[in-house]
C-alpha cells in the first residue's frame, strides 16, 4: 500500500498528470451537471450521437492536418447539437432517429476519412484511440488546459443562471412555454453547452464512452435520492470522484484513462443501487 502512495506522489510531481487531474475534474463535474437533465428528459443519446459527430469532425480536421483540431471540431459539434434539437422536433424524424442517423453517419464517414487520407503506419490504433480514449489526456499543452478551463467555467455559469429555468424546461416543457418560458431558447442553450462538454470530454474517455460520464452519476445519485437538486449535487460529487479515482488507478496499473473511469463509474452505480435497496427497506 505504501508502495502504491509512494508512487502517486511521484506521478504527481509531474506537471502533464496535475494538468490530466484538473481537465478531468472539470470535464466529469460539467457532464454530471448536464447528465442529470439529459437523463431526466430521456435525451441520453444525445450524448452518444455527438461524440460519434466529433469523432467524424476529428477525422476530417486530421485530414486536414489542423495544429488545432477544436477549431474544427467544435463549431461542428455545436452546430449538430442545433440540428438534432430541430431535427428531434421534426413530426417526420422523430428524436431517437433523428439521433441515429446522424451519429451513425458521422461515425461512418470519420472512418472512410480516416482511411482514405490517414498518413499513419497504425490506422487501427489511432481509431480506436480515438473511439475509447488515449493518453492524450496526459499529453494536454498549457494552452489546452486554459481553454478546457474557460469552457468549463462557461458551461458551469449557464447552469447555475437558468438553473431554475432549466429545472422547469426539465419537468415539464410544455407548462414552462405556456407561463411564458422560453423553452426553445433553452433547450438551444443546453444542447451548446452539451456540445462543448462533448468535444471535451473526448481527450478523456473517448467518443464511444461519453455518454457514461453523463448517464452513470446520475442513474447512481437516482438511487438515492429523489430531488433534483439533491440528485444533482450527489452526480457532481459521484462523477468527480470517479473521475479522479479512475485517472489515478489508470496512471499507477498502466491501464486505459477512458475504460477505467467508465469501470469506476460502474461500481460507483453498483454502490449506489445496494445502498438505494438497503434505505427503501428500511
Amino acid at each position: 500500500m505504501m508502495e502504491v502512495a509512494d508512487k502517486l506522489f511521484l506521478y504527481l510531481e509531474y506537471p502533464f498528470v496535475r494538468y490530466a487531474l484538473i481537465v478531468g475534474v472539470l470535464i466529469a463535474l460539467c457532464s454530471s451537471l448536464l447528465g442529470v437533465t439529459l437523463v431526466l428528459k430521456r435525451f441520453s443519446l444525445i450524448g452518444s450521437g455527438l461524440s460519434h459527430v466529433a469523432f467524424g469532425a476529428t477525422a476530417v480536421a486530421a485530414a486536414m492536418s489542423l495544429t488545432n483540431n477544436y477549431v474544427l471540431v467544435l463549431p461542428v459539434t455545436i452546430a449538430c447539437a442545433v440540428l438534432l434539437l430541430r431535427t428531434g422536433q421534426n413530426t417526420k424524424i422523430k428524436g431517437d432517429a433523428a439521433v441515429a442517423m446522424i451519429s451513425v453517419g458521422a461515425l461512418a464517414i470519420g472512418y472512410l476519412i480516416m482511411n482514405v487520407f490517414s498518413e499513419s503506419a497504425n490506422l487501427s490504433g489511432d481509431v480506436c484511440a480515438t473511439l475509447f480514449g488515449s493518453t492524450s489526456i496526459l499529453t494536454l499543452t498549457v494552452a489546452e488546459v486554459w481553454l478546457s478551463v474557460a469552457l468549463s467555467i462557461l458551461v458551469i455559469a449557464v447552469f447555475l443562471l437558468f438553473y431554475h429555468k432549466i429545472f422547469a424546461v426539465t419537468f415539464d416543457e410544455d407548462f414552462s412555454t405556456a407561463t411564458g418560458v422560453r423553452a426553445q431558447v433553452y433547450n438551444l442553450v443546453f444542447a451548446v453547452a452539451i456540445a462543448v462538454i462533448i468535444v471535451l470530454a473526448m481527450n478523456l474517455v473517448g467518443a464511444l464512452l461519453i455518454s457514461a460520464l453523463v448517464i452513470f452519476p446520475a442513474l447512481s445519485a437516482m438511487r438515492v435520492f429523489k430531488s433534483f437538486r439533491a440528485v444533482t449535487v450527489c452526480s457532481v460529487v459521484v462523477s468527480v470522484v470517479c473521475a479522479v479515482l479512475g485517472l489515478l488507478v489508470s496512471i499507477v496499473a498502466g491501464t486505459p484513462v477512458g475504460s477505467t473511469i467508465v469501470a469506476v463509474d460502474i461500481g460507483g452505480f453498483a454502490l449506489f443501487s445496494v445502498a438505494g435497496l438497503i434505505a427503501r427497506r428500511l
